[in-house]
């Protein structure tokens, strides 16, 4: 009998042990770029064991099926193109506190309790180097008679990062309203979201975007297009990539090992890789950071709404 008990202990003792060491799933919602998420996905998984579902869409889409799954959330790690969605998410409660260790080299400004960018992308002038007009310089140029009807802009209604430029280009007291009135009265035309703001460029019906985000700039010219990403002199605006751990997240441990690969060397670099700057001061990457860049901000009490209405009524006739 003693031996009997012996062994149903053992048996139960490894069982234990088994489930302890048995691989999580961690299911993680994420705006693009798609590549990099699914590096980051098989590099974790090599490293931890666990398994990454992965939904990858553009931010809008996230937020949806976010929404949509309210009853019953499936998300464990969100990573959003707009640092907007942290902030909110923050402030109506849904973000589990965590901060990691590997996050020590984060600016301050980039990372909070609940939240901690992945990497930052910037905005730029992308220019098509064979349109047969003169490299822009700054914002200004391409209100000049040599862009007369060859610029394209993301719309800031869809683009968070293209409003961000907005408001804080408009609010800057040596640039202001008058630099997209020029552009307007110069032909610029507004045609959608960042892609659709690119692909006139790409195939040569137009010269310039004003406002690309530049890593996927960077990711057409790797391709082999004939662009440059210019960052203008007179200064530019940030669209730091937040990530964070949902509250109603059933697997807490592997999704904050998941932040912590992400932040880790070999993440980093995985960022640095798809054309962002990497979250971290302490990690290079083959393009420009921040510190080379002039950094504009917007006041957080801006009005959004006036903004866009005011920009609509500029661009209405484009």
């Amino acid at each position: 009998m003693k031996t009997l008990l012996r062994l149903l202990a053992a048996a139960a003792i490894g069982t234990v042990l088994a489930g302890t060491a048995q691989a999580e799933t961690v299911t993680v919602y994420s705006a693009g770029p798609g590549g990099l998420i699914k590096k980051l996905a098989a590099g974790f998984q090599k490293k931890t064991g666990n398994e990454v579902e992965v939904f990858q869409a553009t931010t809008g889409k996230v937020m949806a099926r976010l929404a949509a799954e309210q009853a019953n959330p499936v998300a464990d790690v969100v990573i959003s193109a707009s640092w907007d969605t942290a902030t909110q998410f923050d402030k109506d409660g849904l973000l589990l506190d965590y901060t990691s260790p590997n996050a020590e080299k984060v600016p301050d400004f980039l990372k909070a309790p609940t939240y901690v960018a992945q990497g930052i992308s910037a905005l730029a002038i992308a220019w098509n180097t064979k349109s047969g007009t003169p490299e822009p310089t700054d914002w200004s140029d391409l209100a000049k008679p040599e862009y007369k009807d060859l610029v394209t802009m993301p719309d800031p209604a869809s683009s968070g990062s293209a409003y961000e430029l907005v408001a804080a280009l408009a609010s800057d007291e040596a640039i202001g309203w008058k630099l997209f009135e020029d552009l307007s009265a110069n032909g610029m035309i507004v045609p959608g979201a960042n892609a659709q703001a690119l692909n006139p460029v790409l195939q040569g019906a137009k010269a310039v975007v004003f406002g690309a985000v530049d890593y996927q700039s960077f990711g057409q010219i790797k391709k082999g297009e004939s662009l440059k990403v210019i960052f203008p002199k007179s200064g530019t605006v940030i669209a730091p990539r937040p990530m964070m751990i949902l509250k109603s997240s059933q697997h807490q441990d592997a999704a904050k090992a998941f932040i912590d690969y992400v932040l880790s060397d070999e993440g980093q670099a995985a960022v640095a890789g798809a054309d962002l700057m990497p979250a971290r001061s302490d990690v290079g990457a083959d393009r420009p950071l921040m510190s080379d860049l002039k950094l504009l901000s917007v006041d957080p009490s801006t009005d959004r709404k006036a903004i866009l209405a005011h920009f609509a009524e500029i661009f209405a006739a484009n």
